[in-house]
């Protein structure tokens, strides 16, 4: 079976890390973009990612502009607010030359992915949704705001105890170790991960976020499909559940026991809903 490739892209004067990997043999016949949540980075898509190279789906999965080993750029330089991040993924697809693709977007941040199907509805050819907020008044929990506060955030942001813990509180579950060095290692290196992480949080929008998704998400003409892990300690299903009623061509798949980060330990039952929504031709 193909590795997973490493590999970077300059974008103006951001640089992106993405992971690729595309099926053996034969043309790509599709691609699909994979966009991890806060505070993650594209490992965390790492047990998605080939069993749809198997089924002939090409997969991109970048680290987001602040997080993984893509570009860590100060405030002065990138706002780290929601339209900040849509331009610069904008312009990244626009660098890869990929015209139509199809998101699957998870968690605190995957609001930006949903934000960009919204306002580039004829370059999402389908959508699909883990554990992500997707109504108007759900607000940002605990855990992460307090990483945004004044002194204690930014000492909470510099330690790499404060990812894990928040990876593993919404896992439900123990990250392998060879993992959480991974997702710790920038953090180690430099401050700015944390300053990055900071800005998100402080300039996240979450409201008017949920405002555009919640009259947006129901005009989209794209299949869509919510896949929600039921043990999510800050999402609760029932938003899902409205939210689902009120698309065109929608579909929810509960995934009992799986918790916020559905894509770490439940990739196979990720992938038994999301490879036929891929594949599925209309």
């Amino acid at each position: 079976m193909a590795k997973i490739t490493k590999n970077s892209l300059k974008v103006g004067d951001l640089e992106w890390f993405y992971g690729e990997l595309s099926p053996v043999g034969g043309e790509n016949q599709q691609t699909v973009i994979l966009l991890h949540g806060l505070p993650s980075q594209s490992l965390t898509w790492t047990g998605v990612m080939p069993p749809l190279a198997e089924q002939g789906i090409r997969t991109i999965a970048p680290d987001w502009i602040g997080f993984g080993n893509s570009s860590k750029p100060e405030k002065r330089d990138f706002a780290y607010t929601p339209d900040a991040f849509v331009n610069a993924f904008a312009q990244m697809m626009d660098s890869l030359s990929l015209d139509r693709v199809s998101l699957v977007v998870q968690g605190f941040l995957g609001t930006v992915g949903i934000q960009y199907a919204i306002r580039y509805p004829k370059r999402v050819e389908k959508l699909a949704i883990l554990n992500a907020p997707l109504a108007p008044g759900i607000k940002l929990p605990w855990q992460f705001q307090q990483l945004g506060l004044p002194v204690a955030g930014e000492m909470l942001t510099q330690d790499p105890l404060s990812v894990e813990r928040l990876l593993e509180a919404g896992s439900k579950a123990v990250i392998e170790d060879n993992y959480l060095e991974v997702y710790r290692k920038p953090y180690l290196k430099s401050s700015a991960p944390g300053r990055s992480l900071l800005a998100t949080i402080r300039n996240l929008q979450l409201a008017q976020s949920l405002a555009e998704i919640g009259t947006g998400l129901p005009k989209l003409e794209i299949p869509i499909q919510i896949l929600w892990g039921t043990n999510d300690p800050w999402l609760d299903l029932a938003p899902a559940q409205a939210c689902v009623k009120t698309l065109k061509r929608g579909e929810l798949v509960t995934l009992p026991t799986a918790a916020h980060y559905p894509q770490e330990h439940w990739y196979a039952e990720i992938n038994r809903s999301l490879i036929p929504f891929l594949r599925h031709q209309d």
